[in-house]
């Protein structure tokens, strides 16, 4: 069944980011539909977890420690180095079990995650065969998870609607047109489109969702973008995201505003080559980053950097520059919770960086999660090697699993008790 050169030339060809086994076993359907709180509008951090509880008290011990930061503390003690840096990374299956299309999770999968307990998965279109057979893969994928620490995964898809949406391509999901086409009905469309989408793909197990795009098309030639984005119009488009962001959200799933600092101005594709920005960072606060900061606002969960080189900061894609992904977005923007790379197999990366040298520039600028590496094994190598040798600290490690694990305790993967 294994063919790694089919797998390559898989992930060469996967265009668009957001998004096994032998056995499978009778269909453990979803439990009943919840209202998510895991994004709250002016809760940019663990606090928000307060609103999971009917008995806040009991989130503070004596003398007023956070009891989630003591229960996450507790967790990191009993993991070991490796266990932790896999948990920052977001991966396709086909990558983590060397299987050519993965269309269930069976004692390959099982084996593959003993091996490497990897934060999350991100389907494809192609991994979604029917309705039944997506909630029976994901429902094992997070079984088999939950046997290291209790802790589960974030099960991504990309669902923008329009062009983008793998579950509407293939399970039959509402479909919606480009959000650009709907930019005239204002925010509550955003709104209600944006929690249709959710709560259509959380009926399969999917709880992160790389949307909405916060993008501006504010470059009539850039085609990457184009009609996925919300407006060609920054201040709508901050509007129009904001009400996306509170829709996802009550839709039951985990939100990213993507990409920052924004993909909308360029005209190259990043999925294949490099894409460039001449904006100066004082352009970019004035445009581009309305989106992000009324999305952030909005309670976000995760921001998605994007492969696009700043030619007025450092020429470096944004994703591996320290600049963009720690000074302006996490410091500047005050984001607090999970920031994630755009796929590292995309050519903006793969073309010019080996995977070792993508996985570590990426952590240095302070990325939290790793998607879509080419090679899950290289990948987690390079990291163990680099705390080894004192490139990276475990210190550091440890901070982007705390944001991780926070939002999987609001989503109830990672239980409290």
């Amino acid at each position: 069944m294994k063919n790694i050169g089919m797998i390559t030339a898989l992930l060469l060809s996967l265009a668009l980011v957001g998004c096994s086994g032998i056995q499978q076993s009778e269909k453990s359907p979803n439990s009943k539909e919840e209202k998510s709180e895991a994004c709250n509008a002016d809760n940019n951090d663990e606090s928000s977890i307060e609103n999971n509880t009917n008995e806040k008290d009991n989130l503070k011990e004596d003398g007023g420690k956070n009891k989630v930061d003591a229960h996450i503390n507790e967790i990191l003690e009993t993991m070991t180095l490796h266990e932790k840096i896999c948990q920052m990374f977001i991966v396709i299956p086909e990558v983590l079990t060397g299987v050519d299309k993965v269309t269930m999770a069976g004692e390959i999968t099982e084996k593959k995650l003993e091996e490497y307990p990897v934060g999350g998965m991100i389907y494809m279109e192609y991994n979604l065969v029917s309705k039944e057979q997506t909630v029976e893969m994901i429902s094992k994928t997070q079984k088999f998870a939950k046997k290291n620490h209790g802790i589960g995964m974030f099960i991504s898809v990309d669902e923008e609607g329009g062009k983008v949406a793998r579950c509407a391509e293939s399970l039959g999901t509402t479909q919606f047109k480009p959000m650009y086409e709907y930019k005239e009905e204002g925010t509550p469309t955003a709104y209600q489109n944006a929690k249709k989408i959710g709560s259509d793909i959380k009926q399969f197990g999917f709880n992160l969702d790389y949307a909405p795009i916060a993008d501006t098309w504010s470059n009539p030639e850039n085609q990457i973008i184009g009609t996925r984005a919300y407006s060609d119009d920054f201040e709508e488009t901050a509007e129009l995201v904001e009400a996306a962001v509170k829709g996802y959200c009550d839709g039951g799933v985990l939100t990213t505003l993507k990409h920052f600092p924004g993909h909308g101005d360029t005209q190259t594709d990043s999925h294949v080559g490099i894409a460039t920005s001449d904006k100066t960072i004082e352009q970019l606060e004035k445009e581009e980053y309305l989106a992000f900061e009324r999305g952030i606002k909005a309670g976000a969960d995760m921001v998605m950097m994007g492969h696009i080189t700043m030619n007025s900061v450092d020429k470096l894609p944004a994703t591996l520059s320290y600049e963009m992904v720690t000074n302006q977005l996490r410091n500047k923007l005050g984001f607090k919770k999970v920031i994630i790379t755009d796929a590292m197999n995309m050519g903006a990366i793969a073309n010019n960086y080996t995977v070792e040298e993508g996985t570590i520039k990426a952590i240095q600028a302070g990325n939290d999660i790793i998607l879509m590496p080419m090679d899950i094994e290289r990948a987690v190598k390079s990291v163990e090697d680099a705390v080894a040798n004192g490139t990276i600290t475990e210190e550091r490690i440890e901070e982007s699993v705390k944001r991780i694990f926070i939002l999987k305790i609001q989503m109830g993967l990672l239980d409290m008790e």
